[in-house]
Order: C-alpha cells, then sequence, then structure tokens
C-alpha cells in the first residue's frame, strides 16, 4: 500500500506539471466538497450539460424547465440535455476530465472509479440528501458512510411475478412448491440462471463471498469453497435439481413476458422493466412477491439478489459546480423522481415518492422492497459474467460434461479471481486477507479525501484508473 501511495504521489507531480502545460484551465476544489462553493451561487451566465438516456430526454428537459422557472432571477440559465448511455458513462467521463458533463446519471457499480479519480467530490448537504432516500440507496452512493452521488432510482433488482389463477401465496414461498404448482398446472416457471446477474441469487445468502479487491476492478471469490457451512458443492446441486426440473425453464427464444402472454410461464424473475407486460399478459392475476426461499443441503435458504441504483453525480471540475449541484438536488427531488416514476416507470430512492399514489400502488416496487433486506449490491469485476454464465449453463443443463462439481467451480473462482484455485481451507485465508486489504484500502481513500495533498494525488491517478476501468464490464449497467 506505501508503494502504491508513493507511486501516485510521484504520478501527482508529472499530472501537475502536464496539466499546467495545457492550454485550458481547469477548475477543480481541493477540498472534499463542494461546500463554500454551493452556500453561495453566483449570478450571471450559467451553462450546464446534462448527461442522461436517450429515452430520458423528454423528462429531464422538463425537469430543466422547471429548475430554470424556479430560480429564475437569480442567473441567466443555458441548461442542455445530451443523450449518452449510462452504461459507458464511466469510461467516456474519465477518458476525457476536461470535456465531460457538469451532471450525469450512471449506476451505482461505477461509484468506486469516480470516486478514485476526484470527479466526485462528497456531496455537502449529504445529512438531507440522505434522509430523503431510502437507506440502501444512500449506502449505494457512498462509500464509507460519506455520500458523492446523489439518488436517483431504486428499481434495478428482481424478484418473483406470478400468476394468481395457478399459484397460490403459500406455492410462492418455496422453489419446491412453486415448481410442484407450476408442473401440477403443466406450466413453467422461468428464471435466467444462465446469467450471473441472477446466477448470484443461489451464493448471495451463503457465507461464500465474492466482490470487488481494492484496485476496483479485479474480483475475489470463493464459490467454490469446500469449508464453508454450504460450501459450493452444495450450492451446485441444489442449482442442478433446479434446473433440470421439467417446470423449470432457466432460457426462452421469446424471452419471459412472451411466455407469460402465451401461457407457457405462470411465474418468472425479473424486474419492473417487465411489470406493464406482464399486467397485460394475466391482468388481475398479475402478482409479484419476494423471491422464494430454495434446499440445499437440506434446509431452506432464502434467495439472495443484486440490487442497482441510478446515481446522479456532479462534476468537480465543473466551472458551474454549485449551480450543477443545485440542479443534480432538483433533479432528484420528490417531485422530480415522481415525475420520473410517471413517464418512464423507474422506482424512486425518495422514501415519499415511493410510498405514495402510483409508485406505492406498484405491485413490483413492492416486491423490491419486500427483496430488499436480501439484496447486494453489485460489486464484481468484467471477469465474472463470462465465468458466471458458462458455469450457470451447465448446472441448468445437468453437467452434461460430466466433470466434478468442484472441478467444474474451481475453474469458474479460477476464470472470475485471475489465480489458480481449488476452493481449500488455506486459500480462505487469503480470500480474508484480499477482503480486509479491501476495507482498508477504502478506508485509506476516504481518508484522502480529507487532506488536500492527499486529495491531488487521487486525482492524479485518474488516467491510471479509467485505463484500468475499461477493461471492467457493468452487469447492473445493461440491466
Amino acid at each position: 500500500m506505501h508503494k502504491y501511495l508513493l507511486s501516485v504521489l510521484l504520478s501527482a507531480i508529472l499530472v501537475i506539471v502536464s496539466v499546467t502545460g495545457c492550454g485550458k484551465s481547469i477548475k477543480n476544489e481541493n477540498d472534499t466538497s463542494i461546500t463554500e462553493a454551493s452556500n453561495e451561487l453566483p449570478s450571471g451566465n450559467v451553462s450546464l450539460r446534462v448527461w442522461g438516456a436517450d429515452e430520458d430526454a423528454d423528462l429531464v428537459n422538463q425537469i430543466i424547465s422547471s429548475f430554470t422557472s424556479q430560480y429564475a432571477g437569480q442567473a441567466t440559465f443555458n441548461i442542455t440535455f445530451e443523450a449518452h448511455s449510462e452504461a459507458n458513462c464511466k469510461d467516456d467521463i474519465l477518458g476525457d476530465v476536461i470535456n465531460a458533463p457538469d451532471v450525469f446519471t450512471f449506476a451505482d457499480d461505477q461509484l468506486m472509479a469516480f470516486v478514485a479519480s476526484g470527479v466526485l467530490k462528497k456531496v455537502s448537504n449529504d445529512s438531507e440528501i440522505s434522509s430523503r432516500n431510502l437507506t440502501a440507496a444512500s449506502e449505494a452512493a457512498s462509500i464509507n458512510g460519506s455520500l458523492y452521488a446523489y439518488p436517483l432510482t431504486a428499481d434495478n433488482g428482481y424478484f418473483l411475478f406470478y400468476n394468481k389463477k395457478y399459484l397460490s401465496e403459500e406455492d410462492v414461498q418455496t422453489m419446491d412448491s412453486l415448481l410442484a404448482a407450476a408442473n401440477k398446472a403443466g406450466k413453467q416457471v422461468f428464471m435466467e440462471m444462465t446469467s450471473g446477474w441472477y446466477m448470484y441469487s443461489f451464493f448471495g445468502n451463503t457465507d461464500m463471498e465474492i466482490g470487488l479487491n481494492d484496485d476496483g476492478i479485479s474480483t475475489y471469490c470463493n464459490w467454490n469453497a469446500t469449508y464453508t457451512d454450504i460450501t459450493g458443492v452444495d450450492v451446485a446441486e441444489a442449482m442442478i435439481k433446479i434446473g433440470t426440473n421439467p417446470a423449470f425453464a432457466a432460457t426462452s427464444n421469446d424471452g419471459f413476458t412472451a411466455g407469460a402472454a402465451d401461457g407457457t410461464f405462470v411465474a418468472g424473475v425479473s424486474g419492473v422493466w417487465d411489470e406493464n407486460a406482464i399486467k397485460e399478459a394475466w391482468g388481475d392475476d398479475y402478482a409479484a412477491t419476494k423471491l422464494p426461499t430454495y434446499t440445499v443441503k437440506g434446509q431452506q435458504l432464502q434467495m439472495s439478489s443484486y440490487a442497482g441504483y441510478k446515481l446522479v453525480g456532479v462534476n468537480s471540475y465543473s466551472e458551474n459546480a454549485s449551480w450543477a449541484a443545485k440542479f443534480a438536488d432538483w433533479m432528484t427531488n420528490e417531485q422530480n423522481q415522481t415525475l420520473r416514476f410517471t413517464m418512464r416507470g423507474q422506482g424512486p430512492s425518495n422514501t415519499n415518492a415511493s410510498s405514495s399514489g402510483e409508485v406505492g400502488e406498484s405491485k413490483s416496487i413492492k416486491a423490491l422492497q419486500e427483496q430488499a433486506p436480501y439484496s447486494s449490491l453489485q460489486r464484481v469485476g468484467g471477469t465474472y459474467w463470462g465465468a458466471a454464465t458458462t458455469f450457470g449453463e451447465a448446472m441448468s443443463a445437468g453437467n452434461p460434461s460430466g466433470k466434478s462439481l468442484q472441478v467444474l467451480l474451481n475453474e469458474m473462482v479460477t476464470e472470475i479471481t485471475g489465480e489458480e484455485s481449488n476452493g481449500s481451507l488455506d486459500e480462505s485465508e487469503a480470500v480474508e486477507e484480499v477482503v480486509e486489504a479491501s476495507t482498508e484500502a477504502s478506508s485509506g481513500e476516504d481518508a484522502a479525501t480529507d487532506a488536500s495533498s492527499e486529495d491531488i494525488a487521487t486525482d492524479a491517478a485518474s488516467e491510471e484508473t479509467s485505463e484500468a476501468a475499461s477493461e471492467a464490464n457493468s452487469g447492473s449497467s445493461v440491466n
């Protein structure tokens, strides 16, 4: 760690020299937030560029209009919306910070890279922002308890849709009873076991671990563990039993909603994005709830899930950082999160907005809230997705290769971590050390934000972070 900080400090000197030679000046506060700038909003001409998904154009333009009306007379605003992929937001901003937007929406799994590069600073009115949002959403926007972005949505997770015509509330409590009821009706239950996004459900609530190393890119994982209470083989056996059940479908040529419409599926694991199609397919029989439990090692274990959140970031290099922060605050308030649900169907992170009106009546939103205690933030590197797909395909097909399950697990973990692994107890100590190092590194990064000299070093490392970060894929950004 000391060698790493020394190298970063040396890099800082080189970066400072190179920036001094640039023809374009960059405004960057060396304090840990934009507190001073936010307390006094300057008058005059204020230009802001806002990045968001192409589908958000009408919505954001309405928000821009209401913002300029609200603060008319305090400044002359020129705020423009630019459609931009949220999935590529991190790479594009870190690749060209000088020309990056003032305000941007992004998936929460990109937060660490933005903070490490210095693009995001601590939110000045963090207590106010955190108090008006769901706890999990605020945690997704935070590092070590400090808020670095404004929570926007809390709907990128999954749960169980089911058809009440065929399934009772009791049927959907366990995977065993769910499949039995579907089989009795001559129907199927859909879950994309072949995707790492959903496959996490089987491992997430065990005492096995997966997460990002302190570089924010590579992944540690011990899903092949032989020493835990529930081992990797135990989970694999459970997955095969489910995957080979005739009432279970891990894939579908036409997708879950098409199968629900034609009567093939009477239940399925998906998210808010499918709510309207499922309501149309099943009408008054449409229902939603948390994921069921599943049988593993002779016991019932609650299925876990990944949860994703959209956040709004304020570029610390913005020439109008104080007004950018004010706009981000406005964009994510109760009124505009409710408007987002109305226009885009995206679930609010705002506590009041998520529990009232049409949002409060949404069965999908209620199901997400039921699943929330069993959800985790997605924090994995790009090597996870291909390895998880290969393993999920093998399990859903009943392990057609005939290899031992431990070997298949070892192969998956080795590909995910980039290190040879056999799931032994000796390796567990290494995993624990990695987790501890990751925690210490995060604490170090947070402490660095509190000291201006170390903050400069963090900013100087942005180019290195950008190059490395571009190698990682974002699962939640595309779900």
